[in-house]
């Protein structure tokens, strides 16, 4: 069996019981710093000396075969540095090989660095995404958020304390210097701090300097009210401009809250 087990992101107190059992018991742990782990073992005071595979980002999917094969016999620990195995960090390649492999995958919950931004933020929870870390180049980064600029779900967002400033600033282009944002630094430490306001208000702040561990969490757009024949004109003027007609119906469809498929099929029907 692969278990998979998320441990604190800050506070060693929200090691759960299980999580403790866990180590306890383990003979195996595939984690994603062996060094994290063993101090990890220490600090929660457990004596248990498993056996230490490291699984990141550069051997994943050289090592999932074995260690599949050996969860066929005994049980596999799964741990990253913080967090949930799998969200943005190493695993998904060795659950989707024990999956495809009928190899019982199961999972210790615990802290996640995604809900936990999410439910202080201040922002709508009922419906969101995970982007995780946008791109380091501007150029690429601009073309991402600019793809997002119509999703009406709250997005979080991961970030280099290094390259929180130029994000927020990509942000506020893309979404608009006023969108509701917060950025969690820190949380569940010591310096955890909440910051909330609009984008070029946050850029602005940031650009002096911020530490720590940021999660990005910024509001979805507004939905707007556009008659249907007004979204299937739009969609019609961005294929007059070289777009495929399935771009330009998800498109508009994403920012009118119209059905993509009736905007395709309304399209094709002006045509004939």
């Amino acid at each position: 069996m692969i278990i998979l087990a998320a441990t604190p992101i800050g506070n060693l107190g929200d090691a759960s019981r299980r999580l403790v059992e866990a180590l306890e018991n383990a003979t195996v742990v595939a984690a994603e710093d062996t060094r994290t782990t063993q101090r990890l073992l220490a600090a929660l005071g457990i004596g248990n000396r498993p056996r230490l595979v490291a699984l990141h980002d550069h051997n994943e999917k050289e090592r999932s075969g074995d260690l599949v094969a050996l969860a066929r016999d005994e049980d596999v620990l799964v741990l990253s540095d913080a967090g949930m195995p799998t969200v943005s960090d190493p695993g998904y390649a060795l659950v989707a090989l024990a999956a495809a492999e009928g190899v019982t995958v199961t999972a210790i919950p615990g802290p996640s660095a995604v809900v936990t931004a999410l439910a202080v933020s201040g922002l709508p929870t009922d419906r969101f995404t995970f982007e995780g870390f946008l791109p380091r180049k501007p150029g690429d980064r601009g073309s991402t958020l600019r793809a997002l600029s119509a999703e009406q779900r709250t997005m979080v967002f991961f970030e280099s304390p290094a390259r929180l400033a130029a994000s927020l600033a990509d942000m506020a282009e893309a979404f608009g210097a006023d969108r509701s944002a917060a950025v969690c630094r820190e949380l569940t430490k010591l310096h955890e701090e909440v910051r909330r306001g609009g984008l070029d208000e946050l850029a602005e702040w940031a650009d002096g300097g911020v530490k720590g561990e940021i999660v990005v969490v910024v509001a979805g757009a507004a939905a707007r009210e556009v008659a249907f024949d007004d979204a299937v004109a739009q969609v019609a003027a961005l294929v007059a401009s070289g777009t495929r007609l399935k771009d330009a119906a998800g498109e508009v469809a994403g920012h009118t809250g119209h059905s993509s498929r009736e905007l395709y099929q309304a399209v094709l029907a002006s045509r004939s």
